[in-house]
Parts: structure tokens; sequence; C-alpha cells
């Protein structure tokens, strides 16, 4: 079996999972229309093959093998105007729910770093552009990521800088309390408030402080040096997925943007764990 026929197989595992319509047929049947885990499927292996809407189903047709894991043949799959269309079809929930399931194929450990990085919006024409009033050029993304096995577990997107970082890191460790025992982060996240939530939330803060007086230094000597510095590991995450699935998004919208990069961070867990 193929790499990317064992990938097809546990992403649509996966997907039958979290959708929850496994025993409906893939393709339509009787005037009905795909089934939800054929379209999760068909995104996946869009971002895994890293091509457009149309490229990707030209491939397929050629690859009858990877269709017929999912359920379809090469007449059925679908228009690549319907599966762009299908996106939006996907929700944001379902797809944190699809980046947990990915993350539980390995294992993870109780220990998570969190970093924020950049992706490029630079798909669209400048003509689009200018019609659409769309001059944010970035998208900021949190992630979450279990530094022993290097799994995305969760993640947060904006088109914004507004906010607090401190925040945000307090956002994404409520989502996950239940499953962490520390959190590591930069300076970056530097707050005190932030350190008793945490803490509040049975979760030990491995942040260091800025210093600003000389107790800070003590502050910082309490932290476990082994534990902290694993918190690179979402640097490596990272420059990983912008290395295999790229670095900007082929959505132009921002909603679809962020199910587009939650998608890509499902593929990452799905492919890292094919490998291994």
């Amino acid at each position: 079996m193929t790499q990317i026929s064992r990938f097809t197989e546990r992403c649509v595992v996966i997907a039958q999972r979290v959708t929850g319509d496994g025993d409906e047929s893939a393709a339509p049947n009787g005037g009905g229309g795909f089934a939800d885990y054929a379209f999760v499927s068909l995104h996946c292996l869009r971002i895994y093959l890293d091509a457009s809407y149309r490229m990707t189903i030209d491939l397929l047709k050629e690859m009858p093998q990877i269709t017929g894991e999912i359920g379809l043949d090469a007449a059925d799959l679908p228009a690549p105007s319907t599966l762009c269309k299908a996106l939006d079809r996907i929700e944001m929930s379902l797809c944190r729910v699809l980046l947990r399931q990915s993350a539980q194929l390995h294992d993870p450990s109780e220990h998570a770093a969190l970093d924020a990085t950049f992706y490029e919006r630079d798909r669209a024409s400048r003509h689009y552009c200018h019609r659409t009033n769309y001059h944010v050029q970035t998208l900021k993304v949190t992630k979450l990521v279990d530094t022993e096995s290097q799994a995305i577990l969760d993640i947060h997107c904006s088109t914004t800088l507004e906010g607090s970082d401190a925040d945000l890191c307090e956002q994404i460790a409520r989502r996950n309390a239940g499953d962490l025992r520390t959190l590591a982060a930069d300076k970056g996240y530097d707050k005190t408030v932030l350190r008793e939530r945490l803490r509040e939330l049975g979760i030990r803060p491995l942040i260091k402080h800025c210093i600003r007086a000389p107790y800070d230094h003590a502050h910082n000597a309490r932290i476990d040096e082994d534990l902290y510095a694993q918190r690179s590991m979402t640097e490596t995450v990272n420059s990983a997925v912008k290395r295999s699935l790229g670095y900007a998004v082929r959505a132009r919208d921002w909603y679809r943007e962020f199910r587009e990069i939650t998608l890509m961070c499902v593929v990452y867990n799905i492919k890292r764990s094919v490998k291994q």
C-alpha cells in the first residue's frame, strides 16, 4: 500500500467518525448529495496534493485506488466548482474536532507549547484585491503543539493583530484544559493574570518572565528548563507545515481561509502518523 493510499484510508476513517455519516453512500444516490465525509476527504487530498480544485479532480480521475478508498468512482467525482463550494458546508467546529481526532493518532502527552506564525493570502489576483477591498495580506495563526509527538492539538486564526496574546493563550488553554499538565510559551505571553488562570485550570505555566526587576531572575530560575526547551517544537512544526503543505492559502474569504488552515493541520497530523 502506498503512502497516499494509507493517508486516504486514515483520513476517511476520521472523517466518517466525526461527521457521523459513515453508513451513507459517498456518491449521490437517488438524487441525493455527496456524503460529508467524502467532501472532507477530498479537501484533505487537495491540500495533500497541493493542487488547485480542477487539478485535484483531474489527478484523482487517474487514481482509481485512491477514489475507491473514499467510496467513489472516477465518474462520481464532483465538479471542481462543487468541491470548492463544499468548503462552506464544513463548519469550523467540525474542523476543530477533525484536528483533535487526527492528533489522537499520535497518542499525545500532557505537555504542550504555544506559538504564532503567519500565512500569506497571496493567491488572489491584484484586480480581485482592488475590487473587493482586500487589504489584509497575512493571517495570524496560533498553534498548540504537543511537544513529545509534535502533533497539532488546537489552532486559532485571525486576520488582525488586535487583542492580547495572553488572552488568546488562555482561550486555547481552556479548550484543552483536561488534556494538559504544562503549557510552554515565550516571553510574548508574559502576564501574571494568565499564569494564575492556567493554574486554576490545573495547567502548570512554563512562561519566562520579562526581566523588569531582580526577582524576575528568580522566577525564571524555577522553570523546568528541560520542559521549557521543548517550546522550540512549535517552531519546528510551523516550519514543517509550511515546507510540505505551503505557506499561503488558496481561499479568498476569511472564514474559508480559517477552515483551509485547520484542514492543513489535520493533513499534517495524518501525514506524520502515516510516516511513523
